[in-house]
């Protein structure tokens, strides 16, 4: 049975957690493949930029620019991923099967 005093703290919690997701969720990070291209991505997995230098730039091997692309943005996820886990982990712990939710 909940009492009162649970249900503030978990009222609490819930604020906290609401908080908190908006903040990352406001958060940008960078990815980047070499330094020659780079990928901003929101903490909602938008990706918001991504900028090519010209030395990237190699008309004769189109699949390696692609390939520095898809890792700057997988950097940039994995970051994300990394920092929700960081973030949420307060909240989800001693709940099972919440981990991963987030």
């Amino acid at each position: 049975m909940i009492n009162q005093s649970m249900l503030h703290k978990l009222k609490k919690m819930q604020k906290e957690m609401m908080k908190a997701q908006q903040e990352l969720e406001e958060s940008i990070f960078v990815g980047s493949a070499g330094g020659v291209v780079t990928v901003e991505v929101k903490g909602t997995k938008e990706v918001v930029s991504v900028k090519i230098k010209p030395e990237a730039v190699d008309p004769e091997d189109v699949s390696l620019l692609e390939d520095m692309i898809l890792a700057a943005i997988n950097d940039a996820m994995r970051q994300v991923d990394e920092k929700t886990q960081e973030i949420m982990a307060p909240y989800t712990q001693g709940f099972p099967g919440m981990g991963g939710l987030f």
